[in-house]
């Protein structure tokens, strides 16, 4: 390059578009800008974080009555739920127990499939499909529950009972096979994210040792992203535990414990769509509403449980793959 060029590619500092020395204005409006965005974003933030505990304060305080008022063991351990009858018994087992009953239903159908397909997104076909194939996954997340749970009941409901004689086709099978559609797209991103992130080293010290794509997969890249899959999983169990239409439409919304416990095809009710149900139905400052309420302070503590825990997990996945 001679030294015109020279000249003509290096400007002045003086004629930068950005000076290196700062007017006191200049100065001024960069603080108050830098300041005025962390205060918006400290305010989004906050007004999120406020409105999160303002729901769970309201919905404690309306509960405080029935807890009060009645024998919280006998809540959360009799099976016996007749809120209507002469003398009410408000027993939240085996609404509780339908919850995590069709919850863990659907996570044996689901995690099993998303693994299978996050690896398949992540490791097996071009990156290019892969762009396309993981949008289209994560679009299931935007379908209504209600049109899901109308399908459970006028496709998949009597499909079960033609097929497999069930007296009903509104029963914890029907509900977990739609709640393992829904957590589909959820355990399907955050494992393939966790997959992925793990980089090209991994696989390649595995193939330098003589192992093939499947035992790299499953001896290496799998256990190696075994954080990252448990908060997938977890993700997934909230999305199903805390779903209504689906449960409510597809359960049978029947108090029990299946006996056996492993017997599906048995009609159960879960915590939400008791909820949904019943809440619209029972007069204002009564047992049954704050039972109610009460059951809607149990779901939180649920969620945030299994949200803490999700968290963990992916923190142990992003400082398993570098990340900060």
């Amino acid at each position: 390059m001679n030294d015109a060029n020279l000249t003509l590619t290096l400007a002045p500092a003086a004629e930068a578009p950005r000076p290196l020395a700062l007017t006191p204005a200049q100065d001024l409006r960069g603080y108050l800008g830098a300041h005025l965005g962390r205060a918006l974003l400290f305010f989004i933030t906050f007004t999120s974080v406020l409105a999160v505990l303002l729901i769970l304060v309201f919905v404690v305080v309306r509960s405080v009555g029935f807890l009060s008022q009645s024998s919280l063991t006998e809540f959360i351990a009799s099976q016996s739920w007749r809120p209507t009858a002469e003398e009410p018994v408000f027993g939240a087992l085996a609404i509780i127990a339908g919850s995590l009953y069709v919850s863990f239903a659907a996570l044996v159908f689901a995690v099993p499939l998303g693994i299978l397909a996050a690896v398949f997104l992540s490791d097996i076909i071009s990156w290019k499909v892969r762009n396309v194939v993981k949008p289209l996954v994560e679009i299931l997340a935007a379908i209504p529950s209600v049109a899901y749970g109308f399908f459970a009941v006028v496709v998949l409901a009597p499909w079960m009972q033609n097929q497999f004689g069930f007296s009903t086709g509104t029963n914890a099978l029907n509900a977990a096979l739609i709640l393992a559609i829904m957590a589909l797209p959820t355990i399907i991103s955050v494992s393939e994210d966790s997959i992925s992130a793990l980089g090209r080293e991994l696989r390649e010290a595995s193939y330098s040792c003589g192992a093939t794509r499947l035992e790299t997969i499953v001896r290496a890249v799998i256990p190696a992203a075994h954080s990252g899959i448990i908060a997938a999983a977890v993700l997934g169990m909230m999305r199903a535990i805390g779903e209504t239409m689906v449960v409510w439409m597809a359960s049978g919304n029947a108090p029990q414990i299946p006996h056996p416990w492993w017997d599906l095809a048995q009609s159960v009710r879960t915590l939400t769509a008791t909820i949904a149900g019943e809440m619209g139905e029972t007069p204002e400052a009564s047992l049954h509403r704050g039972a109610l309420f009460a059951m809607g302070v149990l779901l939180l503590l649920m969620t945030f449980g299994m949200n803490v825990i999700s968290e963990y997990f992916l923190t142990r996945a992003k400082k398993a793959s570098g990340r900060t």
